[in-house]
């Protein structure tokens, strides 16, 4: 529960952050609005809502929602000129606000990053959604050799053969991709054992390597 909290709050601060700044109608709604949907769009991701690296989604918005604050204060001084003392008061707090996001994201991030170098189970995200008429047999899981792996035996349920299956698949090579979008740099890797398996079985890999590999 208090982890989403932390999240909610996380997403709600470079908002607050504009409410407290923003001096004219237009220049506020034109910033709010992105904001607000950059934070709805965090919030799916914290909550499994949306598939996505809660990692790389945090650090993201708050680079970007920061950039975009200061590009509004930019917008509006060129038309307002300097804000009143208040204003400049209101712009401290806000300051402080925003470098304490920036600074607890580069934080985390950087603490991610370090951690993120040896192998782990794939999420179960990772496994590809299957076609029309295959179904999962049975799923196993384990780590070796640095990395780790979800094997999955792939049936029919329309009675199709293990080459038809392997065809339905249309995995001929493996495929790999990294992890995350910017701070989990591991391979994701996808593909079929089209080995010749003793019990006539169609595997299904995912694995996840050591990134010093």
């Amino acid at each position: 529960m208090w982890l989403a909290v932390l999240g909610l709050v996380f997403a709600a601060v470079p908002p607050i952050a504009w409410w407290r700044l923003a001096r004219t109608r237009l220049i506020g709604w034109a910033v709010s609005v992105p904001l607000l949907m950059g934070a709805a769009a965090l919030i799916a991701v914290q909550h499994g809502w949306v598939v996505g690296h809660r990692a790389d989604a945090h650090l993201v918005y708050a680079v970007a929602s920061t950039a975009l604050i200061v590009c509004g204060c930019a917008w509006e001084r060129h038309q307002e000129g300097p804000g009143s003392r208040a204003w400049t008061h209101r712009r401290n707090g806000a300051i402080g606000l925003l470098g304490t996001l920036l600074a607890v994201t580069g934080a985390g991030s950087l603490l991610y990053a370090l951690l993120m170098t040896e192998a782990s189970m794939p999420s179960a995200r990772a496994v590809p959604p299957l076609p029309a008429g295959l179904t999962v047999l049975s799923e196993t899981s384990s780590c070796g050799s640095g990395n780790c792996y979800r094997l999955l035996e792939i049936g029919s349920t329309n009675g199709l053969s293990r080459d038809e299956i392997v065809r339905t698949l249309d995995r001929p090579r493996e495929a790999c991709r990294p992890n995350g979008w910017l701070l989990d740099r591991r391979d994701l890797c996808i593909g079929v054992d089209d080995s010749e398996d003793p019990r006539g079985r169609v595997l299904l890999y995912v694995s996840l390597s050591n990134l010093l590999d």
